[in-house]
Parts: structure tokens; sequence; C-alpha cells
């Protein structure tokens, strides 16, 4: 035990304090104690009391004080310890990046995305390094990747008619809606089921987290378009099926709210190019403009991101106990998304390539 009598000059506090308060905003802790190790024995005098309070042990103190009483304010810091050195080199390290990134499929295994077992064989393999799997995370972090949860993307995709759109067709459209002063309008439908819908949420280990349901076999359904330009929201709810009639009337309304040129551009559903659809698009031919998207491109279509949103906002894990309060519920949320254009900009960001071919 240190038998002596601490003294701490104002200009070390000063500089003790400057160094405290970056230590806490870098979040140091070893270096924060170290601190107030040495305000607390200079306020108690004892090296045991201080330990009390810091949780720390005596022979910990005394050498926090040790070490300032031999080199001052200049002796509080710390040197990041070295740690064991990388079993991989850069340039193996690059190469596994690499390997990643051409996917599992590409490396000989069948699965179509990573797990940790996979990437730990991979580089036993390729490398001759045998790592824990439990290290995998660590080092998948520190080549800049992230663990994220995997999208499908249909099979039928094609890549022709997506890239002949995005470099063709959506340039050409942009152009035209800023040469007319016209309303840009990505169209899609959404459903809302009465039996509720589940996603995560937290709960004890071991106790599943249950949400009553009404189990009624019922869905209120909502047409909807945003403008591309401004962020402005048209919708419409209702009961039933998707038709041909509910959809044009729809697009009705949107006319008789609007004035000047409308550019509407919708997927491939049914009711979007039924004969009376078409028969509609060209009685209105004068002010309305469709296009297609290309099949199975919902990425390409922006309000795919607001109907997400509007529903982990606000019917994820509820209860609907009638009808009723489904329709009223979501025609709340509706109200309240169309009145935040702003918000629905940054939810409705186009893909990379479509927003720098626009």
């Amino acid at each position: 035990m240190l038998n002596f009598r601490l003294t701490i000059t104002a200009s070390q506090r000063q500089a003790l304090d400057r160094k405290l308060a970056t230590a806490q905003k870098l979040g140091d802790l070893r270096l924060s104690k170290f601190i107030l190790t040495i305000f607390a024995v200079a306020h108690y005098q004892q090296t045991e009391q201080a330990a009390v309070v810091l949780q720390l042990s005596v022979a910990q103190v005394e050498a926090y004080i040790h070490q300032f009483l031999c080199y001052g304010v200049r002796g509080v810091a710390f040197k990041k310890p070295a740690g064991r050195p990388t079993k991989l080199t850069a340039a193996q390290r690059h190469e596994l990046s690499r390997l990643i990134e051409a996917g599992p499929q590409a490396c000989g295994f069948s699965g179509a995305c990573w797990r940790s077992p996979m990437i730990q064989q991979l580089i036993k393999d390729h490398f001759g390094v045998q790592y824990s799997v439990f290290y995998i995370a660590e080092l998948l972090k520190s080549l800049g990747f992230s663990y994220q949860k995997a999208a499908f993307v249909s099979a039928h995709l094609d890549d022709v008619a997506r890239r002949r759109w995005r470099t063709r067709v959506w340039p050409e459209i942009v152009r035209l809606a800023r040469q007319t002063k016209a309303l840009l309008l990505f169209g899609d439908e959404a459903s809302f089921p009465q039996w509720g819908t589940l996603t995560y949420t937290w709960a004890r280990r071991g106790r599943q987290p249950v949400v009553q349901t009404s189990g009624k076999r019922r869905g209120w359904k909502v047409f909807g378009l945003v403008e591309y330009f401004t962020g402005r929201f048209f919708h419409q709810g209702l009961e039933g099926r998707f038709t041909s009639a509910s959809y044009t009337a729809f697009l009705a309304r949107v006319l008789e709210q609007t004035t000047g040129h409308v550019m509407v551009i919708q997927d491939g559903a049914r009711y979007h190019t039924s004969a009376d659809t078409k028969r509609f698009f060209q009685q209105h031919a004068e002010r309305l403009q469709v296009y297609q998207l290309p099949s199975y491109s919902p990425d390409y279509n922006p309000i795919e991101k607001l109907w997400k949103k509007l529903k982990e906002q606000e019917t994820h894990l509820h209860y609907f106990p009638t009808f009723e309060a489904l329709s009223a519920k979501v025609e709340q949320a509706l109200l309240k998304f169309e009145h935040v254009p702003q918000e629905i900009l940054a939810l409705c960001s186009l893909p990379q390539e479509l927003a720098l071919a626009a």
C-alpha cells in the first residue's frame, strides 16, 4: 500500500480534464478509469477507497498512480495492443474478397449465399489457413462485408429487356416528362390482410411471442401512385379484388384531381393490360401516357419501398378484430404519408443504375 499525499496542480487538472473528455468521447474505458483514479486518490488520499469507488484492485490503482508520478500528465495514455499478426497477407485478403464477391457457386459450393462454415472451408482450401468459425464474422467485417438478409430475384428475369429499359426507355421517359412538365407516376397495388402479418420482435429466450389474429381471410386493397419529381402520393382503398374496372376508376379519379399531362409507369398485372384497361388508355390518350416496366422488375418501381415501410410501421404485429379496424388503420397511415412528400421521395429512391440513367 502506497503511503503518500497526492497533489494535482491546476494546470495538471485542466490537462487531465481534457484527456478525460476525449477518452469518454472515444469510449476508451481504460484511459477514463486511469484519469478518474488520479482524481480519486487526490481526493480520498487512500488507494483502498479509490479502488472501491472505481471497482479496481488496489494493485491496479497503485500502478496508475506510479505511472502518473513518474511521467506526469504525459504518462496518462495507453498504446493500443499490437495483437496477433494476421494469418492472411494483404494480397490474400484481397483475393478472399474477390472470391466471396464471385459467390459460392463460382467457388464450387452448391448454395446461393455464403455462410460462415463455407467461408471457413474456402480459406482453408485456397490459402491453407485454419480459422475458427466464430472468427469468420469478425474477419468479414474487417474486409467490408456485413451480415444481410438475402432477397429473391426471379429466374425469369430478362436481362436484355431490363438493360434496354434502363438505358433507353427510362431516360426517354424522364426527358419527355421534363419537357412536357408532366406528372411522372409509378403505380402499384398493395394488400393488407385482416389476419395480420408478423415480423421480428424482442422476447425472452424460449418464449415465442404471440399476436392475436381474427383468422378472417379478408384484406383491404390499395391502389397507389407516387410522383417521381415531387413525392406526391395518390391512393385509393377498396374491399374485394383488384379489377380492370377498379383500376381505371382510380386512374380516372387521379385525372380529375390533376391538370396537364400524366405519365404512368406500371407493371404487367392482368388488370393493367386487359382490353378494358387499354380502351380506357385510348380514351384518355390526350392526357394519359402509359409505360410498362420490364417483367419481374419490382426493384425498378420505387413505390414498393413505400408499401414495405407502411406495413412495417402500421400493420405488422397488430391485431385487427374487425375489418373496419383494419381499413381505418390503413387509411389513416395512407393519409399520413400523403402529407410528407419529402419522406416519400427519400423512401422511394431508385436503384443506382436508374438514378444515373435519369
